[in-house]
């Protein structure tokens, strides 16, 4: 019983702690999605051989550009995105996600869901508050520097990409991130 009211009290603590630092957040117009979505694609296309022609095979794409995740044990995850269906944009979405366990840092990342089928894409597009992992498996993908993305290699209805400055994140998740649509 003890050992479980310390445990609430730490958490407690650093929920205050890291709640008093100064958060300096404000809504994204479509506008400024759109742009860090496009600069998220065009680096995308740049460094993954293959890319465009996989992009274009999918259904639709998700896109959310510079999502920060962040933790002093207590953690959480945020970014706004966009949804494109043959190349434009048909809805504004965010990520969002919250864990709890030994983790320390920041870091600053894109994810890119390609949907490679209606029936997954009309799921998400449907679904009020999209689930990874709940609501569809999603394969997350690192490719080598000397592979490239092939459409015959993927089978799977939902395919997700993670990177960084520095290029597909290995080991990266989104399992448990929520998607909602945004009203822009």
């Amino acid at each position: 019983m003890k050992q479980a009211r310390g445990r609430m009290f730490f958490i407690v603590c650093m929920a205050l702690i890291i709640g008093s630092f100064p958060v300096i957040s404000y809504a994204a117009t479509a506008g400024e999605i759109d742009a860090n979505v496009n600069a998220s694609l065009d680096r995308f296309v740049k460094e993954v051989k293959g890319a465009k022609e996989f992009l274009n095979a999918a259904k639709g794409v998700l896109i959310i550009p510079k999502v920060i995740q962040g933790g002093l044990v207590v953690g959480a995850e945020y970014g706004e995105g966009a949804l494109r269906i043959g190349g434009k944009t048909v809805g504004y979405y965010n990520i969002a996600s919250g864990s709890f366990g030994a983790q320390i840092g920041a870091q600053e990342k894109d994810i890119i869901l390609v949907f490679m089928n209606d029936a997954a894409l009309k799921k998400f597009r449907t679904s009020k508050n999209w689930q990874a992992g709940v609501d569809a498996k999603v394969t997350l993908v690192n490719i080598g520097a000397d592979e490239s993305l092939d459409t015959t290699k993927f089978k799977q209805p939902v395919v997700g990409f993670v990177f960084g400055q520095k290029g597909l994140m290995a080991g990266a998740t989104i399992e448990g991130s929520k998607f909602t649509k945004l009203k822009k």
